[in-house]
């Protein structure tokens, strides 16, 4: 199990993304804090993984990572329960869009800022700070996206605050080397989550074509990624992009060739 004796907090644990790596995580030997502002959905899983024959490998904490003192508490939990801290999945954000001119910035901007840029923002300083302070290192995760690397439709709020996870994970890399700390970005592309999931089956059938294997990516499929990440198997991975978005980024569209 590659994630023996490594203690995690994930935020946005109790659904998507999160979920599934708080399983793979606990199937791998790591104990985690699931941090999410959904407690009850967080303590579900909490339940899910007693089922599954590990219990007391998670605890629950209800964190809005739009509030430092929040994500404070977070990284302090895995401390008072498993005595330290050794890896930080900065994974909670939401999405939506409108176009640019129909903006209004304390509806379309100010929220998707605090979630998903401060929120990563945040998790990076608490960690850092716990990871300097034990004296052991650790590793920073942090779920950005392929909007961060090009624009998009309805997507400029979104893709702005995942742009700046790269550029935090890149800094962040920088500065925190000389602590032994690794800061590693993802980005997905179109996974199966509840965000995706509530659109039509011709809108995901959309998203699904936009991929080099013509379907949705699985959240456990970036669990998986993650969970290498984590481990001391990725220890060169530093400062930079994990694409996992099935090769979204290298093609725009399929198209019908003609014959020659």
């Amino acid at each position: 199990m590659r994630l023996e004796g490594k203690v995690a907090v994930i935020t946005g644990g109790a659904s998507g993304i999160g979920q599934a790596t708080v399983l793979k995580f606990v199937r791998e030997g790591a104990k985690v804090v699931i941090a999410d502002m959904n407690l009850a959905q967080a303590e579900e899983v909490v339940a899910q993984v007693d089922a599954l024959g590990f219990e007391g490998s998670t605890t629950a904490v209800r964190t809005d990572v739009s509030v430092y003192a929040d994500v404070e508490a977070a990284v302090a939990r895995a401390v008072e329960v498993y005595g330290r801290l050794d890896v930080i999945f900065n994974n909670a954000g939401i999405a939506g869009g409108k176009p640019l001119l129909d903006h209004d910035p304390a509806v379309d901007y100010a929220p998707m800022i605090r979630v998903d840029q401060d929120g990563v923002y945040y998790g990076i300083l608490a960690a850092g700070r716990q990871f300097r302070d034990q004296g052991t290192g650790g590793v920073i995760i942090s779920t950005s996206s392929i909007y961060g690397e090009q624009a998009a439709e309805l997507s400029f709020t979104y893709s702005a605050a995942k742009a700046a996870v790269i550029s935090f994970t890149r800094s962040a890399a920088y500065e925190l080397a000389e602590f032994g700390i690794r800061a590693v970005a993802i980005t997905p592309g179109r996974v199966g989550t509840p965000i995706i999931n509530q659109f039509s089956e011709d809108l995901k059938s959309t998203f699904a074509s936009e991929q080099l294997r013509n379907k949705m990516t699985a959240p456990e499929e970036i669990a998986n990624v993650v969970a290498f990440l984590a481990s001391d198997e990725s220890n060169v991975i530093n400062g930079t992009v994990v694409h996992v978005d099935d090769g979204y980024s290298v093609f725009k569209q399929r198209l019908d060739l003609p014959t020659f």
